[in-house]
């Protein structure tokens, strides 16, 4: 028999406050939960056909050590290889692919970990970034190539300079890596980042809730110029950070940076590659005088800034970094 519509009101007792709190944060947890376990779960997106920059171009995949690597490969001439950094993906370097490739082979990777490229269950350290990169250089039949690195890429562009000078013909080092990590480092985002000590589980809900909220916050730390930073640039940076199995990399870095400083830091003054160190004046990550440092540490570098740009330069004003690149990189 239906009740009638006095029965709820009348015969049932009124739940009091606190039991209507846990009830709701209950039920907020749990749908948190099944938010958290599908996202998760989810099975790795299918990589797109194509590049789509300015022109398209074909995304092409090599296995490394079992894993699938994404890659863009174009132009002909000697190789350079232009590697992204913390957090990022090939997009960084979509301004470079036509201009660039007019002189050069352009290689431009998804490392391990990052953009369409698997994320292995892996500990990341330099010298697992190191392995999977000169894996990734015989695959391709490159013995040899100029490296340009930008942030953590120039890191990990300074560790092939050290531990395989052999490939190595030069060295571009775009807001690069720089000794004493956590001591120069003005990026809250970052910061936060590598000192969190918040469990994956709810670093994975805090993604998931205000993923594009925490993206938009530090591309504004990244980018000097807000107005390039459009509704269409965010959201695509957005689905970059919601990648399946995207946030164990990047929570791993805070593991990364102590293996840097005693390891590959202790050794920079030892690079001998012609060295190009190119710093955004308006860097909010590293400030221009850690560039400074940078550039007086490796003695065989040149120094140039870019104004009007942040952490990433090659993005912000590419025009001006690109006839940097191509005038240091042209033999």
């Amino acid at each position: 028999m239906k009740p009638s519509s006095n029965w709820n009101s009348a015969c049932l007792p009124s739940p009091s406050p606190d039991h209507t709190r846990r009830r709701f944060r209950l039920l907020l947890y749990s749908l948190l939960f099944m938010g958290v376990m599908l996202t998760a779960c989810a099975t790795s997106p299918p990589i797109p056909l194509q590049f789509e920059a300015f022109e398209r171009i074909p995304i092409q995949t090599v296995t490394v050590h079992e894993q699938r690597i994404a890659y863009l490969d174009i132009g002909t001439g000697p190789p350079v290889i232009l590697i992204h950094g913390f957090g990022g993906s090939m997009w960084q370097w979509e301004h470079q692919q036509h201009a660039l490739s007019q002189h050069f082979r352009v290689i431009t990777l998804d490392l391990p970990g990052s953009g369409f490229s698997d994320k292995p269950d892996i500990e990341y350290r330099p010298d697992q970034f190191l392995d999977f990169f000169t894996g990734f250089m015989d695959a391709l039949h490159i013995p040899k190539a100029t490296l340009v690195g930008n942030s953590l890429g120039a890191g990990l562009a300074i560790g092939m300079a050290l531990e395989h000078p052999g490939r190595v013909a030069k060295l571009v080092l775009i807001g690069g890596l720089p000794r004493h990590i956590m001591q120069k480092l003005t990026s809250p985002s970052i910061r936060k980042a590598l000192e969190t000590r918040a469990p994956s589980w709810l670093v994975s809900l805090g993604n998931w809730l205000f993923g594009r909220l925490m993206t938009e916050s530090a591309l504004k730390e990244f980018v000097y110029n807000p107005t390039l930073l459009t509704p269409a640039v965010i959201e695509r940076s957005n689905r970059n950070r919601q990648q399946p199995g995207i946030l164990k990399p990047l929570m791993a870095m805070k593991h990364v940076v102590p293996l840097w400083e005693s390891g590959l830091a202790m050794r920079l003054s030892t690079v001998t590659h012609p060295t190009l160190v190119i710093w955004g004046e308006q860097d909010r990550v590293f400030p221009l005088a850690v560039g400074e440092e940078l550039h007086h540490t490796i003695q065989t570098s040149q120094f140039i800034t870019i104004p009007d740009a942040g952490h990433i330069p090659q993005w912000e004003q590419p025009d001006l970094v690109n006839r940097s690149l191509i005038t240091y990189i042209e033999p």
